[in-house]
C-alpha cells in the first residue's frame, strides 16, 4: 500500500507551508493547491493585495511547493466563493446583521468545494494550515475537533461548521505547535515566507472599508435613516443600516456630548438604534444554523463556555432547546454587544461542542 495521499490549501503563508513539511516529515504524499477566489480586479491590486489567497500568495506557495518538491496547482473557486461567500456577506449587511465571511469560506469553499474535489481525484484527505486539532474519540468513534495548543492562535472559533464526514477526511498538522515553533520550523528548512507576517483583513476587502466594497458592488441602494434611542427618539441622521455594528461607537458621524454605542440595527425601520454602554449588555440570545460535533444534538439544560466572536472570551451559558433548528443561550453573567449574524460557538475544555448563527 503506498502512501495516504492529502491535499493540502496553501495560502503562501507560514502556516500552511509548514503544514506541507510537517505532513511530508509523517508520510503523506502532499499535493499542494491555492485557491483562487479573488473576483475581477486591476492586475496591480490582485498583485500587492495580501489576503490568504491573492496573486502574490501565489508567488509564496508555488515557491514553497518547489522547495518541498511537492506538485502544486491553483484551483479556480471564484465562483463558489462569489456565491457562497461574496453574496452571502453582502445580504446579510442589508438585512441588519454582521456576517463572518470567513466563517462561510470555511463551510462552503474550503470545506465542501476542495473535500469534493479531493475526493473525486481520489485524494484521502484535506489539510490546511489552521490552528486546530482533529481527534477520534475511541469510545463513541465520532470525530473531535479540538483547540491547538497555543490559546492565543486557537482559530476553532471558525471551524465549528464542519461536519463529522469532512472531519474524517481533515488534517491540521500545526495544531500541536506553538506560532514560533513553526516560524522555527520553516527557518530550519529554508523557507523565505518563515517572518511573512499573518494576513489579517478580509480578503476580497480592499483597505478593509467594507462600507465603500457594499456601496460599490451592490445593486441595493445604501439608504440613509435615522439614529434612534432605545425609547425611539429621533437622535440625528446616519448614512445607511450598512455602516453600524452592534456596540460601535466609533464613526457614528455625530456627537452626542457622552458616549453613545450601537444598540440594534432595524433594517425594517431603517433606523439604528443608540444607547450607553450598560444597553449594549445582554445574557441571552437565540441561535440558529446548528451544527454540533462533539455529541450529534443538543441537550437539554447543557452547561458549556460559550463565545460570541472570533475575540470574544468563553463565557459559562446554559442551552436549553427551542426546536430543533434553535436553541436559547443563557450567559451567568451578561456579554457585551451580542451580534446577529455572528457566530456563538461552544465548548467544554478544549473540545469544540459545536455552534450557531446568532438571531
Amino acid at each position: 500500500m503506498g502512501s495516504k495521499k492529502v491535499m493540502l490549501g496553501m495560502s503562501g503563508g507560514v502556516d500552511s507551508s509548514v503544514a506541507a513539511a510537517i505532513l511530508l516529515r509523517q508520510g503523506y504524499e502532499v499535493i499542494g493547491v491555492t485557491l483562487q477566489i479573488w473576483q475581477d480586479m486591476d492586475e496591480e491590486r490582485r498583485k500587492s493585495e495580501g489576503g490568504c489567497c491573492s496573486l502574490s500568495a501565489v508567488d509564496d506557495a508555488r515557491r514553497v511547493a518547489n522547495k518541498l518538491g511537492i506538485p502544486y496547482y491553483v484551483l479556480n473557486f471564484k465562483d463558489i466563493f462569489s456565491k457562497t461567500v461574496i453574496e452571502y456577506f453582502k445580504e446579510e449587511y442589508f438585512k441588519g446583521r454582521t456576517p463572518n465571511p470567513c466563517i462561510a469560506c470555511n463551510r462552503h469553499v474550503k470545506w465542501q468545494a476542495m473535500l469534493d474535489k479531493a475526493l473525486s481525484m481520489g485524494i484521502d484527505y484535506i489539510a490546511t494550515g489552521h490552528y486546530a486539532k482533529v481527534i477520534q474519540d475511541a469510545e463513541t468513534g465520532r470525530f473531535i475537533l479540538k483547540k491547538s495548543v497555543t490559546d492565543k492562535k486557537d482559530q476553532t472559533y471558525a471551524l465549528y461548521n464542519l461536519t463529522q464526514q469532512q472531519l474524517s477526511h481533515t488534517l491540521m498538522p500545526v495544531g500541536d505547535y506553538t506560532k514560533d515553533e513553526i516560524r522555527e520550523i520553516a527557518k530550519e528548512i529554508g523557507l523565505s515566507v518563515a517572518t511573512k507576517p499573518d494576513s489579517q483583513e478580509i480578503c476580497f476587502i480592499h483597505d478593509n472599508d467594507y462600507g465603500k466594497f457594499l456601496s460599490e458592488n451592490c445593486d441595493k441602494k445604501i439608504v440613509p435613516g435615522k439614529f434612534v434611542d432605545t425609547k425611539g427618539n429621533v437622535l440625528g441622521n446616519h448614512k445607511g443600516i450598512v455602516h453600524y455594528t452592534i456596540g460601535q461607537r466609533k464613526g457614528l458621524g455625530i456627537a452626542f456630548g457622552k458616549p453613545m454605542f450601537v444598540v440594534a440595527v432595524d433594517p425594517v425601520n431603517n433606523t439604528v438604534v443608540l444607547g450607553d454602554d450598560s444597553e449594549v449588555f445582554s445574557e441571552k440570545l437565540t441561535a440558529s444554523d446548528l451544527n454540533f460535533i462533539s455529541i450529534e444534538k443538543p441537550i437539554d439544560g447543557m452547561r458549556v463556555n460559550a463565545k460570541i466572536r472570533y475575540s470574544a472570551k468563553e463565557a459559562p451559558a446554559t442551552i436549553s432547546i427551542i426546536d430543533e433548528n434553535r436553541i436559547r443561550v443563557v450567559f451567568d453573567t451578561p456579554q457585551r454587544a451580542i451580534t446577529p449574524g455572528q457566530s456563538v460557538v461552544f465548548y467544554d475544555g478544549d473540545v469544540v461542542v459545536g455552534g450557531g448563527t446568532i438571531d
